[in-house]
């Protein structure tokens, strides 16, 4: 029988990023740094929806927040995260797929 906790930690992030809101902020926070009120006006979303999809990101370990005066800015540091994201939205000279 195969050991199959070395998958768990795969399945997890892949649970986490299976969210269409979830997967959408994480492949915009690759490029560029945003804080609540720019996601949710990109997303036109409930600020409180943002909020909560933002708060599970940072509890799996894939997004961080820095707080600049009053605000916070997110941005991805779960490399793993950013690897899966670019082999989904990537093409191959690295350029965002035009989405029709």
């Amino acid at each position: 029988m195969q050991d199959l906790s070395k998958y768990e930690d795969k399945s997890e992030l892949l649970k986490v990023l299976a969210h269409p809101v979830r997967l959408c902020i994480v492949s915009n926070l690759i490029n560029k740094e945003c804080n609540v009120t720019n996601i949710q006006e990109c997303l036109q979303l409930p600020q409180s929806t943002v909020s909560q999809h933002l708060s599970i990101l940072r509890a799996k370990g894939i997004i961080k927040g820095s707080r600049k005066g009053l605000e916070i800015t997110y941005s991805v540091i779960n490399e793993e995260a950013i690897k899966l994201i670019r082999t989904l939205f990537y093409k191959e000279e690295n350029k965002w797929e035009e989405k029709n």
